[in-house]
């Protein structure tokens, strides 16, 4: 049985991500209080639903470490268990409250001492620290819609293996994302911006593969970001972590960050079983 625990700050897309499920053809149960979550697999793997999500918050009756500690009952019975968590800035989510005129779940409004937004989300954010070690966590800070429901998509259809490694390209004019694990900046490689027929084209694009890949540099910065990704992901892998993600930056997130995060995604791809890539500013776009 596959059981996917969508779980995340409240307002950073929790919602978007479980329709997306949905329409993947996953059983989905909204905020299901944490002490059902278990019970609640178990009855539907004997009646063969072999596709779960629930969506949990911070505010489950059951605190989040607690629940970790259950959920390894269900992976030893045999259950193919992943959590996906999402994120975002505190600035991003202030904005998207205030657009939305919504109370915080956590904010207590009623109380004698009532939380302002941003200590009842950063409350939330301390509430979830259990589970980020074991989640494959998504940025939704300033991300559309549709870009999560790819992204979404990316990491259900990704092969299953030892660790879900992910390469993501970014921008450092939009800000670091937060969900890195590793972050290399290539800002110090030749930039295809400045010569005028590419600058309207992207890291995917073959005139920009012919000019990134003809310069020594180029191709030096990829073998070193290559060769400490490949000595240190066992290491990584005995600390039991089930997600690394990489994180590649450039200027606008477009030429060189999306060239090098394509060529690591390839390599990759050919020697271990998890391997996704994907572009922040290039999907964003879409």
């Amino acid at each position: 049985m596959q059981l996917i625990l969508v779980t995340g700050l409240s307002g950073s897309g929790k919602s978007i991500a479980l329709k997306q499920l949905e329409d993947l053809g996953y059983y989905c149960i909204d905020n299901l209080p944490g002490k059902y979550v278990v019970p609640v697999t178990k009855h539907l793997h004997s009646v063969r639903r072999e596709h779960l999500a629930v969506s949990l918050d911070a505010r489950s009756d059951v605190s989040l470490s607690e629940l970790s500690r259950d959920l390894e009952d269900l992976v030893a019975s045999g259950v193919h268990l992943r959590i996906l968590c999402l994120t975002a800035s505190t600035d991003a989510l202030v904005q998207r409250y205030s657009e939305t005129r919504r109370q915080h779940p956590l904010s207590q409004a009623d109380s004698d001492s009532p939380e302002t937004l941003v200590e009842a989300i950063e409350r939330e954010r301390k509430l979830l620290e259990p589970i980020m070690d074991d989640a494959h966590i998504i940025d939704t800070t300033g991300m559309l819609p549709n870009t999560l429901k790819h992204w979404v998509r990316s990491f259900v259809n990704a092969k299953k293996g030892a660790i879900l490694l992910t390469f993501e390209s970014f921008g450092f004019k939009k800000g670091l994302p937060i969900a890195s694990d590793l972050v290399f900046d290539v800002r110090c490689l030749p930039n295809p911006y400045w010569v005028e027929e590419l600058r309207l084209l992207n890291g995917k694009d073959q005139p920009v593969i012919d000019f990134l890949s003809k310069e020594p540099l180029v191709r030096s910065m990829f073998e070193d970001i290559r060769g400490f990704v490949e000595k240190w992901l066992p290491h990584y892998e005995a600390q039991n972590r089930h997600y690394l993600t990489v994180s590649i930056g450039c200027t606008g997130g477009q030429h060189r960050s999306v060239y090098i995060c394509e060529q690591l995604g390839k390599y990759f791809s050919e020697r271990c079983e998890g391997v996704i890539t994907r572009h922040r500013t290039l999907d964003a776009a879409k």
